[in-house]
């Protein structure tokens, strides 16, 4: 386990090295220009020049990417161009409302394509099993902004069960979570009934109902917990997925997490929050899959053998 964990802090460390220097350069490409964000539409030529100077823009690529790659290894991640503010300082305030949306994000695909999966590959074939598939096949297709509006529409303005937008309360979360949830679910629903089927036909299965185990205890005590591996490694992940990917959702909701201060970010040309806010969700990532490595041998101890 020790050997494992250096090899993936080493890979760690490596992956996002490698993803600051890719988006380092995408930026650097980018036609727009921060200095000219910066100074407005009727700035002269000169105080454009005088702001990149400022700014470090008027530096080769390599010279750049040195000196913000010199900051991040002393866990500095920059100051804002648009806000004068330390990068940091600005995620900080922003993590604890990505965090909970992660969080109830993940706990509804969770709970729901587990339990739908399951439902489905016990009752295999039947009306209830194509009505889940069904269902599973329209979330992961349904694009987050539509589902988003849907259940707007439905539960917020006819019915008024639940907040428009705003964030702070357990109601307010509801649907947010929901919209996040409903796609990976339908992923979960997928992927838990091929591997509850595939597992219901192993032979220990077989013996475990010849010796009279009723089929609750097979299925929650046998089979459940080996169809289930897959979902870890998706949960680590969905971790990184909806650190940085929940633009959409937090839009439509008025959330302010991280993924509103990127689009904000990304609006004003905003390079160092977009290389924060990218390198956050990528140690997100990679964090999740490290999770996802050391609790998977706890759930099936064959794993530590292979």
């Amino acid at each position: 386990m020790v050997i494992l964990l250096c090899k993936r802090l080493a890979q760690a460390f490596l992956i996002l090295l490698g993803v600051a220097a890719i988006t380092f350069v995408l930026l650097y490409a980018l036609p727009a220009d921060p200095a000219r964000m910066i100074a407005g539409r009727s700035a002269t030529a000169q105080t454009v020049a005088s702001i990149r100077h400022e700014l470090g823009l008027d530096q080769p690529l390599l010279v750049q990417f040195w000196t913000y790659l010199t900051g991040l290894l002393q866990g500095d991640l920059g100051r804002s161009y648009a806000q004068k503010t330390e990068v940091w300082t600005l995620i900080a305030a922003r993590l604890p409302a990505t965090l909970t949306l992660m969080a109830a994000g993940i706990f509804v695909e969770v709970v729901l394509g587990i339990t739908f999966g399951t439902i489905a590959a016990v009752r295999r074939g039947s009306f209830v099993d194509r009505l889940v598939m069904t269902a599973s096949f329209v979330g992961v297709s349904a694009p987050q902004f539509v589902a988003a509006l849907l259940l707007l529409y439905v539960f917020a303005v006819t019915l008024g069960w639940f907040p428009m937008s705003g964030y702070g309360s357990f109601a307010h979360i509801v649907l947010p979570a929901l919209t996040l949830g409903i796609l990976g679910a339908g992923w979960y629903a997928r992927m838990v009934r091929s591997a509850m089927i595939e597992v219901l036909n192993q032979d220990y299965v077989r013996t475990a109902r010849a010796k009279g185990l009723s089929s609750r205890r097979i299925i929650f005590r046998h089979a459940l917990p080996n169809a289930i591996l897959p979902i870890i490694a998706m949960i680590g992940i969905d971790i990184g997925q909806f650190m940085g990917g929940v633009v959409v959702v937090e839009a439509v909701y008025g959330w302010p997490g991280i993924g509103q201060l990127a689009w904000q970010a990304i609006q004003q040309v905003d390079i160092p929050i977009i290389m924060g806010v990218t390198l956050t969700s990528a140690l997100a990532i990679v964090a999740g899959n490290l999770l996802a490595d050391l609790i998977a041998p706890v759930i099936d101890p064959r794993i530590r053998t292979s």
